[in-house]
């Protein structure tokens, strides 16, 4: 029987195992929970340039492993996660004709919950199999009231005007699948099996209240059912003692609303040793992800979507080859370099002015097909030894989306395409007791699209939601980046076992220089001119925690 558990100002967990039955049947249960939601304060308001923050996450993994004999074992286990983010703001402007106050409340939340069932089969030393039973289930939310108040000095008139929505995404999963693994002599290593999967797709449901003419509006987008059919084989073949190739083929079916997308996808790697200190790798792999991220080019909060492939929207395809290089030195330092390239087709993207908000079109309506391509170098390394150690990473990479009917049919680059990615971790073991540690982080900001300018349109709050808003005019497509992330962390721990258990004392500092990092972008007033806001997360937090294993 063990456990551990952390109680902490910011964060806490704990993890038990053990045995139910001696020798047959044990349990394993762990947690989480942070609580900066709680912690709200005007020091970690204004810290975060007066903005409240409102995040929490929490998840739950429990899992049962029973023994029945030496050739059989049943697993149950189950998780459930969920996070929100949420920030409140406040904006005015005054001149000579009006005096306008904004209020506004956005909360982001997703989750996850599975549960599944496994039994394992021993036939003989050379062949064992695997036969699960899974449910899973993601959800995702972006909600966001609004409340405008408006005073005219000169006549006296108070305008009030309010507006909520409440967007919810859901797709649940049940699956069943049949795996074997089958090793014939000491060179070959055989993977094979059969899985299905039923899919429940609900892309979207949208809520609307305003103060003006939309008083309740539901628009349930176009629910649906698919169902997914694979099989795979693969093999782990050492040739010599030097080379080690895998090979591999996977072939499924995607049936959705009458339409069927068969596929044949092949992949393989190598590994050479070239000596005992460096060695080089190389694979390709042909995909099909049946499954769309549907991302918002624009500015606001972060609305990242997962749609299916229907009847009219092909799943997306992608052919990615790599090819690498591994040194080590002294057994104390490892170095690696790595380069990748990914070319994509059936890409989807929100047309020009599109959004999840208009709520009077089917998502299948806005958005646009084309392709994409990703590539770059990854380096990375490692110090293993000594009283210090660590790692350096960094990335250097292009991520580029081209559509005939967006951006004048020119490549642009995707919201997500980030030239410079590079992360530091250092610990220093001071003693037997006492350790130091430190991690920096560093990525180039998101591209989103900015408008230039808008004109026409309803000046009331409904034309936000109405299929014909204001005419938006982006000059390019993301062509504007947000800020660059970076932060740095620091710990300090000290640790003491008695009678065989250790406990812990840690002292941390995240976002130890204050960086107001982005979440995301929304426009608002500055002395009466409209300006381009940055809403930020997480100021300079200290912590103290303590933890105890047993």
């Amino acid at each position: 029987f063990h456990g551990q558990a952390s109680l902490g100002i910011i964060a806490s967990k704990f993890m038990v195992e053990g045995p139910i039955k001696k020798d047959k049947t044990s349990f394993i249960v762990s947690a989480r929970r942070s609580y900066l939601n709680l912690l709200k304060s005007s020091i970690i308001s204004k810290s975060a340039g007066g903005i409240t923050d409102n995040y929490f996450f929490y998840d739950l993994n429990a899992k049962i492993n029973h023994k029945i004999n030496n050739q059989n074992r049943v697993f149950l286990s189950m998780y459930s996660g969920d996070d929100k983010a949420g920030t409140s703001t406040k904006d005015s402007y005054s001149n000579v004709n009006l005096n306008y106050k904004s209020n506004s409340n956005s909360k982001l939340s997703w989750g996850n919950t599975i549960a599944a069932t496994r039994w394992n089969h021993i036939f003989n030393k050379k062949l064992f199999s695997n036969i699960s039973a899974t449910y899973s289930r993601y959800n995702f939310q972006v909600f966001k009231e609004t409340f405008n108040r408006t005073n005219y000095p000169a006549t006296g008139i108070t305008e009030n005007q309010f507006y909520k929505y409440d967007y919810r995404s859901d797709i649940r999963d049940f699956a069943g699948r049949i795996d074997f693994d089958f090793i014939p002599n000491p060179s070959h290593y055989f993977r094979f099996g059969l899985h299905a999967i039923n899919h429940q797709f609900t892309p979207g449901v949208l809520a609307l209240t305003a103060s003006e003419a939309i008083t309740a509006n539901e628009n349930e987008g176009n629910s649906l059912q698919a169902n997914e059919l694979s099989t795979y084989i693969e093999d782990d073949w050492e040739i010599t003692d030097k080379l080690k190739v895998n090979v591999g083929l996977h072939a499924s079916t995607f049936l959705v609303e009458d339409k069927t997308y068969p596929s044949l996808q092949p992949r393989i790697s190598a590994r050479f040793l070239a000596s005992p200190e460096w060695s080089l790798k190389a694979s390709f792999a042909t995909m099909q992800q049946n499954i769309h991220l549907l991302t918002n080019a624009g500015i606001g909060l972060p609305t990242d979507l997962w749609v299916p492939a229907t009847a009219t929207i092909k799943p997306q395809t992608s052919v990615q080859g790599v090819l690498g290089f591994a040194r080590t030195f002294k057994d104390e330092y490892e170095f690696s370099i790595e380069g990748y390239y990914k070319k994509m087709n059936n890409l989807i993207e929100y047309k020009d002015g599109a959004s999840y908000l208009n709520v009077d079109q089917d998502w299948q309506t806005k958005v646009e097909i084309g392709k994409g391509d990703s590539y770059g170098t990854e380096f990375f390394l490692h110090k293993k030894l000594g009283k210090i150690n660590g790692w350096i990473g960094y990335t250097l990479s292009w991520s580029k989306r081209q559509f005939a009917n967006l951006n004048g049919g020119k490549t642009f680059p995707y919201r997500y395409d980030r030239r410079h990615d590079a992360k530091i971790a250092v610990s220093y073991i001071a003693s037997e007791w006492i350790n130091v540690g430190l991690t920096w982080v560093y990525g180039t900001g998101n591209a989103v699209s900015v408008p230039l300018e808008m004109y026409g349109g309803d000046e009331s709050i409904n034309s936000q939601f109405s299929s014909s808003p204001f005419i938006t005019y982006y000059q390019d497509r993301n062509d504007f980046r947000m800020r660059d992330y970076h932060r740095l962390d620091l710990s300090a721990s000290y640790s003491i076992v008695k009678k065989r258990v250790e406990h812990q004392f840690t002292f941390s500092l995240y976002n130890a220089y204050n960086r107001r990092n982005p979440f995301y972008l929304q426009f608002g007033f500055d002395k009466g001119e409209k300006v381009l806001k940055q809403v930020s997360l997480f100021p300079i937090l200290p912590a103290v925690s303590y933890s105890i294993k047993f």
